[in-house]
């Protein structure tokens, strides 16, 4: 009888312990799932504050351009660095940056014959030229054959280009676009970029998703970007002259871009018609980077807002994360 009793209690020391581990490991997940629960009704709170700020950010651009006539200039509210809204549980930080004011890689693909120079390709070349990246004359061919050939549609390799064949040798192997980049990175993966002079370089190029056309902003660009505005204008003009030229612009820019085209230093260098229609005092791309935060959560975004001929603003690319 003692034994047996001894067994029975044994057996319900086991038991209870069986059920207190059970008892603390549902306890656990149960503590697990309404932690997560609570991450993402945040994350998601948060995704909706930056989705606000681009619902927000359309309709300011539509009034702004409405206001100034299509004239984008720096003194406008939109080109503050740091716009902060504090809001319940969180805060919003947004910067909203003209996409017209930078290089866009898209428009080198040039429907042009391929024995007619492009001169926006010969603009490129002088910018991958530019004394502060440092590349040498035979890595700037290279990656600027690379880059059309990315962009083009044919099989034709330029004299210092790569085409299937080059990326297929490889490690990994990959194939080259033969269309429009859709981001910027993309640069990355193109035949004879360099990791040492291409981040500087992606501050003053830039990508519109779908579109070829090339405009620049003459209101805009700032005085780090000078390089970008040297290239278009040719040798013609020295970089110190350009920046000149950016440092002396009113607050408020030029009112058109017949007022640009009309300085002593732009009239000197006879731009051609096509040289001519790079530059304008408005703009039709924006880039708005959003960061919202509501209790312990994040979320970061990047939107790129395109002026309709009606000046609504639509969206035309999102990337979540970065900023």
């Amino acid at each position: 009888m003692q034994r047996n009793k001894g067994v029975a209690l044994l057996l319900v020391l086991l038991i209870v312990a069986f059920v207190s581990i059970i008892a603390t490991q549902m306890g656990s997940k149960l503590q697990l799932q309404a932690s997560r629960a609570i991450n993402i009704k945040d994350n998601n709170q948060a995704q909706w504050y930056a989705m606000g700020a681009e619902q927000y950010a359309r309709k300011a651009i539509t009034q702004l351009l409405e206001e100034a006539n299509g004239v984008i200039h720096l003194e406008q509210p939109w080109a503050e660095e740091d716009i902060r809204f504090p809001l319940p549980g969180g805060e919003l930080q947004v910067r909203l940056t003209d996409l017209q004011s930078c290089f866009n890689i898209n428009a080198l693909q040039s429907q042009e014959k391929a024995n007619t120079p492009d001169p926006l390709a010969e603009a490129f070349k002088r910018l991958l030229q530019a004394d502060s990246l440092e590349i040498p004359s035979y890595e700037a061919d290279v990656f600027s054959d690379s880059v059309l050939d990315w962009l083009d549609t044919d099989d034709r390799i330029r004299p210092f280009g790569a085409e299937d064949s080059d990326y297929e040798a490889k490690l990994p192997p990959y194939l080259p676009a033969n269309n429009l980049m859709v981001d910027v990175s993309e640069l990355r993966m193109v035949h004879g970029a360099n990791r040492e002079w291409l981040t500087k370089l992606l501050d003053w190029v830039c990508v519109l998703p779908n579109d070829s056309n090339f405009k620049l902003n003459v209101n805009t660009i700032k005085q780090e970007q000078a390089p970008v505005l040297h290239a278009l204008l040719g040798n013609g003009i020295s970089l110190q002259d350009v920046e000149g030229i950016i440092a002396s612009r009113k607050p408020d820019g030029f009112e058109e871009v017949a007022d640009f085209l009309a300085l002593p230093e732009i009239t000197a260098l006879e731009l051609n018609d096509t040289q001519r229609e790079w530059f304008d005092v408005s703009t039709d791309y924006f880039m708005l980077h959003s960061k919202a935060s509501y209790n312990d959560a994040s979320f970061s975004m990047k939107s790129v807002l395109k002026v309709n001929d009606d000046n609504s603003v639509a969206v035309t690319y999102r990337e979540f994360g970065g900023f």
